[in-house]
């Protein structure tokens, strides 16, 4: 039994549930998300929450009952709070600037790198910290990820763009060769 998938998701004041043959469409004050989901489970709306069960006990079914619940709770939540990320830039002369919907990062490299953030992201950059948010966790987390691929931070100096709660285990360098 999942520990997960049998607590309902609550559903708060503002936010609008329509589910159709397992066809979610989510509605709040900071937007709509909608996702299609497999078979194996069945969604229904009682009382201002979501209750996911499993159509049988095969371990499909099983494993498809939590996880469909985490990914509506996550739709909820985005649509009410919404998801941030937040990178931070070590490296000198390492910065980043928005324009529009594009984030060009100048990392070291010969040239600036411009990344097109998907639809419903936004970021914001403040000195050497960008913030990426948006209502889809899957998109925010993709977006921030994408970002620290330009340039990952290197275990020697700890320079590159790394998550802000992120630990880089630092090496020691080398060490002089004696003869």
């Amino acid at each position: 039994m999942s520990r997960v998938g049998k607590e309902p998701v609550a559903i708060p004041e503002k936010v609008d549930v329509k589910i159709n043959e397992g066809h979610v469409t989510v509605k709040g004050p900071k937007g709509q998300l909608e996702y299609q989901f497999t078979k194996y489970v069945t969604i229904e709306l009682v009382d201002k929450t979501v209750v996911i069960k499993p159509i049988n006990q095969e371990k499909l079914s099983r494993a498809l009952w939590g996880t469909t619940r985490s990914l509506i709770n996550n739709m909820v939540t985005g649509v009410t709070q919404g998801f941030n990320k937040s990178l931070e830039l070590n490296g000198v002369g390492y910065k980043a600037v928005t324009k529009g919907s594009t984030l060009v990062l100048n990392l070291g490299y010969s040239h600036p790198i411009e990344y097109k953030l998907p639809d419903g992201v936004s970021a914001k950059v403040d000195k050497n910290i960008i913030n990426i948010s948006g209502n889809d966790k899957e998109l925010v987390g993709f977006a921030a990820s994408k970002v620290r691929s330009f340039r990952p931070p290197e275990p020697y100096k700890g320079k590159g763009v790394k998550y802000v709660d992120e630990v880089i285990i630092r090496k020691a360098g080398k060490s002089g060769a004696k003869k």
